[in-house]
């Protein structure tokens, strides 16, 4: 079997929340990896089953599907347990999605960071689901913000003040560029999928995919050549860690 990752020589590794490898036929260097194509780059399963077997492994694409459908979730809450508490500053935003053919809408909230905090797909955009919504990010970031940043949607403000009434919300288009850019690798993705074919499989793909992706971008824009590369390496050894693997071997 041929990789072309290198091994982070002498990092500990330890195990935190993922499922058991057991009764699978492949090293889990190699799930690890194909869930990460799959997660990282705007790959189909039959491509990334392509990917590998240039590399030397032989994996259908149906068995990489059932991989990520396994590992996926687990891998990106593991990298969530790990990231900072998200700022007090959160940004709402929501965009129109087609799923099989019927409009849907996917809510979004990022932190100041621009780490995103929670999506949640639903079927409309009223006073109820953004209700749902903002209980669902208090329950999942077990933590209050300071202040809210949305477009001037009135649900938002009609759920504000019934859900979170002493948190400052600011209703300004302007101000949520950065939920709204936080959308354009979704939107990438979702082009290279041909859209999403179910409200709950579009749900489950983009609660991974937003949990695992943002991981390997670290704003490359924003960093000379040196500090990208030390970065790259201290996520990519985090990512090790959560997979129970110590990296792949160099290439031959």
């Amino acid at each position: 079997m041929i990789f072309g990752l290198s091994e982070w020589g002498g990092v500990p590794v330890v195990s935190v929340g993922v499922p058991s490898y057991s009764n699978h036929r492949y090293p889990v260097e190699v799930i690890s990896h194909c869930v990460w194509l799959y997660f990282r780059f705007p790959l189909s399963f039959r491509e990334v089953e392509e990917v590998m077997m240039e590399r030397g492994v032989i994996v259908s694409y149906e068995t990489i599907r059932r991989w990520c459908l396994k590992f996926g979730q687990a891998y990106a809450n593991s990298l969530r347990r790990r990231r900072p508490q998200p700022g007090d500053k959160w940004h709402l935003d929501e965009v129109f999605v087609k799923i099989n053919g019927v409009q849907k809408y996917l809510w979004r909230a990022v932190d100041q960071g621009g780490n995103v905090l929670d999506i949640l797909v639903q079927n409309r955009r009223d006073k109820a689901a953004a209700r749902r919504f903002f209980r669902r990010l208090l329950t999942t970031t077990a933590t209050v913000p300071r202040v809210i940043v949305t477009d001037k949607l009135r649900s938002y403000g009609a759920a504000h003040r019934e859900v979170m009434p002493s948190v400052e919300h600011r209703s300004h288009k302007g101000l949520n560029n950065r939920a709204e850019n936080s959308h354009q690798p979704t939107r990438q993705r979702e082009r290279a999928m041909k859209g999403f074919r179910s409200p709950g499989g579009a749900q489950r793909f983009l609660s991974a995919f937003t949990g695992i992706s943002p991981h390997f971008r670290p704003g490359r824009h924003l960093m000379t050549a040196g500090r990208h590369r030390f970065e790259m390496t201290i996520r990519f050894t985090i990512w090790n860690q959560i997979t129970s693997t110590t990296g792949l071997p160099a290439t031959a």
